[in-house]
């Protein structure tokens, strides 16, 4: 029994040890300065506690970048071009059912979101291709629908590019939102 304990705690002491002494040829990239994150709707989605069934029905995974004291729309994104929807790669939205938009039915799975600013209104776009760099490679024929939806100004910038949802009676608003303009996207279930 002595000869077992004495093996663990060699292999513990031994494992702590091993995982100190980081590998000196591993380099791993800095912090991006537009750190990735996600939403869920309903919001709560991911935060379930035992005895809460509620489920996701929508997951964007998308990058945000910073106003920085810059003009965004117009100037460092040019109004009539595509644009990912964030930055780094394309934005990604995860549909966990069939859901409306802009009166097309679309299937549940894994889309790229876009978007093409313009002053007062932007035409978002739902893609199938995904796991892309940017908008460099957008391809308009894996379009699966576009909406053109109006241009809210804000009073107050908002710093970083901001995605969220509120509930709707029959689905949800998508809400994009970065220095003055806000954008919103109706989704039916």
């Amino acid at each position: 029994m002595k000869n077992i304990i004495l093996v663990v705690f060699a292999l513990f002491c031994f494992g702590a040890k091993a995982q100190e002494t980081p590998n000196p040829e591993v380099k791993f990239a800095a912090a991006d300065p537009s750190p990735a994150d996600i939403v869920y709707f309903p919001l709560n989605a991911s935060k379930v506690k035992a005895g809460d069934f509620t489920k996701p029905k929508i997951k964007v995974v998308y990058s945000r970048p910073q106003k920085k004291g810059r003009e965004i729309f117009g100037v460092l994104e040019q109004y009539g071009n595509v644009w990912r929807f964030g930055a780094n790669e394309s934005t990604e939205i995860r549909f966990f059912e069939k859901v409306n938009i802009g009166g097309k039915k679309i299937k549940a799975g894994t889309y790229s979101l876009f978007a093409i600013p313009n002053k007062d209104t932007w035409t978002i776009i739902i893609n199938t291709q995904t796991d892309r760099w940017g908008a460099f490679t957008y391809d308009a024929t894996k379009d699966v629908v576009r909406v053109n939806v109006p241009v809210k100004t804000l009073t107050k910038p908002v710093e970083y590019f901001s995605i969220t949802f509120t509930p709707l009676a029959t689905g949800a608003t998508l809400i994009a939102a970065w220095d003055k303009t806000q954008v919103e996207l109706p989704i039916a279930f």
